[in-house]
């Protein structure tokens, strides 16, 4: 390529040869620096004479010419180009960049946040109570023997959410014993009433951390496979199919899971009462030098059948908290794999932000009625 200035005061860029991608070809700093020189010229012709082949190289050399005539006032005569690089140029011309296809984020009034945060605050509620309705009508046909209900779902059920749930029940556990022993006794021993360590360990497991603990491990076990066996149904259609064939889901996929978890939560919570009076146990006699038989009667008599049943109670209460809200939000699930993973994760937290509040609703009214 050569650049030139015409006697009528134009650049003349001559090209000769094959002009082909990934050949070398010749960059716009040559007719950049020819024009800086020359100065005063008005348009930019072309000589196509002596040009060979050529391809997207020669298209994409003279898109630039032709920005670099729009940056610096120049006519582009594309007139004097081969009939097929003029019509490739002003085909790539025709439509202007839009201007608003690049997305902009922009901040919402104050106003209109908060609105949208009480509606959907509003509709999420609302959901939860038609949700536990339905659950609620399904559970009262099956007492009534009209549920479309398989007992092998729930059997199969508690077999996943029960025995198998056992290990990581009493790791937990064991381990929470071990720390309210810890706790305790570094307290308990400036008084030199270590021996009540026993006591402590005790009314804690059994009214509070026994129930509690194990319903959050559920939570995130079983209630976030719950969200995702639902949710993956939703995707593949299949709780259409079965609305399809007249079969209610609350009914068929619901009820059985939430029966499962309210027959095996009481059970596992005194599983892991048991594991964690067990994890304190192991602390005050290795430790504290407190004698088995005496741990073992400061913990029957700190136990009262009252705060026994209290914990039982929450157990199944906070059992009904985890089947809901995880089969609600499997339900409520999207239709790809991104809206599985997030009805997992929505399931999870829903649920033991539900349990921690219904715990301390329990507090105040035990407080209340002196329990």
């Amino acid at each position: 390529m050569t650049v030139r200035r015409n006697p009528s005061g134009s650049l003349l860029l001559e090209f000769a040869g094959d002009w082909l991608a990934r050949s070398g070809l010749p960059g716009i700093g040559t007719v950049e620096q020819e024009f800086a020189t020359a100065g005063g010229a008005k348009a930019m012709e072309f000589n196509t004479a002596a040009l060979g082949r050529w391809n997207s190289g020669l298209v994409a050399f003279l898109l630039k010419c032709y920005e670099f005539c729009q940056g610096n006032h120049l006519e582009f005569r594309a007139d004097t180009l081969p009939k097929d690089v003029a019509k490739l140029i002003q085909l790539s011309q025709a439509v202007p960049e839009k201007k608003d296809a690049v997305r902009s984020v922009t901040r919402r009034p104050v106003l209109e946040r908060i609105g949208s945060w009480g509606i959907g605050g509003w509709e999420g509620a609302l959901g939860m109570l038609t949700f536990t309705g339905e659950s609620m009508l399904a559970l009262v046909n099956l007492l009534r023997g009209k549920a479309q209900f398989r007992w092998s779902d729930a059997f199969l059920v508690m077999q996943e959410c029960g025995p198998q749930a056992l290990g990581i029940v009493a790791l937990i556990n064991f381990l929470i014993g071990l720390i309210l022993a810890f706790v305790g006794a570094t307290q308990l021993a400036a008084f030199g009433a270590s021996i009540y360590v026993a006591d402590l360990v005790a009314i804690a497991t059994v009214r509070e951390m026994g129930c509690i603990m194990t319903a959050i491990i559920i939570c995130g076990r079983t209630g976030a496979a719950f969200a995702a066996q639902l949710g993956t149904m939703k995707v593949n259609q299949e709780i259409e199919a079965f609305q399809t064939f007249g079969i209610g889901p609350v009914e068929f996929l619901v009820l059985p899971r939430m029966l499962a978890l309210i027959a095996m939560m009481p059970l596992l919570c005194v599983f892991a009462d048991l594991i964690s009076i067990g994890g304190g146990f192991l602390i005050s006699t290795l430790m504290l030098h407190i004698t088995p038989t005496l741990y073992l009667q400061r913990t029957i008599a700190a136990i009262r059948l009252t705060s026994f049943l209290l914990g039982i109670i929450k157990g199944a209460y906070f059992g009904v908290i985890v089947a809901l809200t995880g089969c609600l939000r499997g339900m409520q699930c999207g239709s790809n794999a991104a809206a599985v993973g997030q009805a997992t994760t929505s399931a999870v937290v829903t649920g033991i932000t539900w349990i921690i509040a219904s715990d301390g609703l329990f507090a105040v009214i035990c407080n209340a009625l002196s329990i």
